[in-house]
């Protein structure tokens, strides 16, 4: 526990350097997200306005570079205090928008614009044409777009910009949000308000809420945006319904996103009157095939369908005892020739299946390696279950060589404490993107990032990483502002996988709160160590799936009566009298042999599986001798007690930052970190509770017993939860 409790002191370090931080100007509602765009100081103010009085476009600029262009105005706006004069005239000290073979003075960076991959960029100060100029050159509009973002972040986060020399390329084809957006503006797993899509407005009305949404997915390199819920209704491919979905395209295609859209797998028979849906039956492929020639006359750069089939009772191929691949061959043979890309959802798993549920995702997709078509990306999710605090790396990556896999990572806070708690998720996708598969076969190292980026086979295979969205009507768009942060650490983690959590972290800390450096490092502190507060006082040493029934808020470790077996936690946790625990070994569900053979060696041992994981794979007694030298049920009650410990030194810190931070927002954030640390503290207790009802031992000396009695705890109802 030595090393869990320095967090602490790491946590409380900075406090009193924070203290020394002059307050700012005014209040913010969070609305500008990290595209602020606050006044540097005025030497540096001075010294931007010189060099960027004239933003330059390409010749014939289109939509992108102008939109690229209105973005440098705004940026160097509010940053200098002086708006650039926009041109196309080469003369003076000027930020120029470069594109091969149209600025005869930049010639020589020519071949290297060519040689960018589709959306990279160039950043160079230079001298050319005897100017001294900044270059955004790429090879094509979507870089400048991107290039501009980057220019204005490196402004904003202490690059050397007179000395600037970036090349930067996206590592994934795809840079994916998927909302879960419903046709009457509910959203599932939405805590920030409605979905932003007015679909009764739509098509005549648009709300300015769509043009910034762009620029803020633009600003970190997302491309690709699917507008609604995978639990699709067929109505959004109704011939009346698709025009709102053009609008929507023709206010994100400025910004280099094109629209996808969750389509449901029997919407031949639910919309068009089909018999069937079988994917074999001729009528149905040619259903398919004119949908999606009606789709594409309205919105040519449509992006594509995704598909959830066969999962929580959601039509799929196997109610006609076909493939997942055979499932998706239709509609991926109609999208084929306007390029379009099919994304189908390998999170599947059903209560007719009495294996361990972690491994049905596997057994229903790897036997079909190979089968799917070119343009499909079968989209995983981060691990086996569902978007728990914690869990291994999806067996499945790294398992399927000849298949296109996608990452599926989520955004919105589902398991992690919605838009109440403070997590910030970049250590938990940097976790997962760097564990090492072990797979053989391929180029250097197997992580998950090289397996899904396309490095690790090298073959120019269709990569993609998606995020389910938290993006909704609240005016600060994710409901926390620090639920912000999980939005931009996603793009920026999907544009390149090997950045670092911290990095991404004090990026967005220096455009979101205009505060001094200590400050700065002080809330990095806060956020990096924020997601395993959360796994400490919700799913400590790798229990997992533990919360209350159907919304997910706190504990319901209790919960044993519905219908479906994997619904319910003692499922998971399968505490008895002798342990607690999921065998996963060779001696259980065997779920550890669908990983390489030297991960399944560490993790089918108790003593060479990492603590954080051991209760996923192991079911131990309670006696168990843990690597920090406590028995499993003292170390058990320890890590729930740190849980509670962390979120009050976060609390403490927060507090430490009044007059620092703006006063909107930080009454905000102390009011959710306040109503935290009373989930905290519910959740150590109840789970405590029940456990010790469970184990029948006492607590170790000194432990705080819990507040309440068990049946109290199991009481507790949330009514009208998100």
């Amino acid at each position: 526990m030595r090393h869990l409790g320095s967090f602490l002191l790491r946590l409380l370090g900075g406090l009193a350097t924070a203290l020394l931080i002059s307050a700012p100007g005014r209040a913010e509602d969070g609305y500008q997200l990290w595209l602020r765009y606050a006044a540097l100081p005025q030497a540096e103010a001075t010294a931007l306005s010189r060099q960027a009085g004239r933003v330059l476009l390409p010749p014939k600029a289109g939509a992108m570079a102008q939109a690229a262009a209105d973005e440098l105005e705004r940026g160097i706006a509010g940053l200098s205090g002086r708006k650039p004069v926009r041109g196309s005239t080469w003369q003076g000290p000027a930020v120029v928008l470069a594109l091969p073979g149209q600025w005869s003075a930049l010639q020589l960076l020519d071949a290297d614009l060519k040689a960018l991959r589709e959306g990279g960029y160039v950043l160079r100060t230079m001298t050319a044409g005897g100017q001294r100029v900044t270059v955004i050159g790429a090879a094509s509009e979507r870089g400048l777009l991107y290039g501009s973002f980057a220019w204005l972040r490196a402004l904003q986060t202490g690059a050397d910009v007179a000395r600037l020399d970036q090349r930067a390329e996206p590592k994934f084809v795809w840079r994916m949000l998927n909302h879960w957006d419903n046709l009457d503006r509910t959203v599932e797993r939405g805590y920030a308000g409605q979905s932003i899509w007015n679909w009764w407005e739509l098509p005549d009305m648009r709300s300015t809420r769509y043009r910034d949404y762009a620029r803020a997915n633009a600003s970190l390199g997302i491309n690709g945006v699917v507008l609604n819920n995978v639990n699709s209704k067929p109505e959004v491919l109704a011939s009346d319904w698709l025009p709102k979905v053009a609008a929507i395209a023709e206010e994100l295609r400025p910004y280099g996103q094109k629209v996808f859209l969750s389509v449901r797998f029997s919407s031949p028979k639910e919309l068009g009157g089909l018999p069937n849906s079988d994917p074999a039956n001729p009528a149905v492929r040619a259903w398919w095939q004119a949908k999606v020639d009606e789709v594409y006359r309205l919105i040519p750069d449509f992006g594509g369908f995704l598909v959830k089939a066969n999962s929580e009772g959601q039509p799929g191929p196997h109610d006609y005892g076909r493939t997942h691949a055979e499932g998706a061959a239709p509609m991926a043979d109609a999208l084929r020739p306007h390029g379009g890309l099919l994304v189908w959802r390998a999170f599947v798993y059903s209560e007719a299946d009495a294996t361990d549920r972690a491994k049905q995702a596997y057994q229903q997709f790897v036997p079909w390696d190979g089968q799917f078509a070119s343009n499909v990306v079968v989209q995983v999710k981060n691990g086996a279950i569902d978007f728990q605090p914690r869990e291994p790396f999806h067996p499945m990556f790294g398992a399927m060589p000849k298949t296109q896999l996608g990452m599926e990572f989520q955004i919105t806070k589902e398991y992690l404490g919605f838009a109440t708690h403070l997590a910030y998720l970049g250590p938990m996708y940097e976790e997962v993107l760097r564990a090492d598969t072990h797979q053989p076969g391929g180029n250097g190292p197997a992580t998950v990032a090289r397996i899904l980026d396309g490095s690790f086979y090298g073959d120019g295979r269709v990569t993609m990483m998606a995020g389910v969205a938290n993006v909704g009507s609240e005016r600060n768009w994710s409901g926390s502002h620090f639920d912000q942060a999980n939005w931009y650490v996603f793009g920026r983690m999907a544009w390149d996988p090997e950045l670092k959590s911290d990095a991404i972290a004090r990026e967005w800390v220096q455009q979101t709160f205009s505060v001094p450096q200590p400050a700065r490092e002080s809330i990095v502190q806060m956020m990096q160590g924020s997601r395993e507060a959360v796994v400490n006082y919700m799913t400590p040493l790798g229990l997992h799936h533990l919360m209350a029934t159907s919304h997910h808020y706190g504990p319901g470790l209790w919960v044993s009566e519905l219908a479906r077996p994997e619904w319910n936690p003692v499922y998971y946790h399968r505490a008895d009298k002798s342990g607690i625990g999921f065998d996963r070994s060779a001696r259980g569900s065997q779920a550890v042999s669908q990983y390489a053979p030297a991960v399944a060696a560490r993790w089918g041992q108790p003593a060479t599986t990492e603590p954080e994981l051991l209760l996923w794979f192991h079911h131990l007694p309670w006696d168990y001798k843990l690597p920090s030298g406590q028995a499993l049920w003292p170390g058990l009650i320890a890590h729930y007690d740190l849980g509670v410990q962390q979120v009050a030194a976060m609390r403490a810190r927060w507090a430490q930052l009044q007059g620092v931070i703006d006063p909107e927002r930080f009454a905000d954030v102390a009011a959710r970190l306040k109503a935290q640390e009373r989930d905290a503290q519910w959740w150590r207790d109840a789970s405590i509770a029940y456990f010790q009802s469970v184990n029948g031992l006492p607590l170790p000396a000194g432990v705080k017993p819990p507040a309440l009695k068990l049946e109290d705890y199991k009481a507790h109802k949330l009514h009208y939860a998100p």
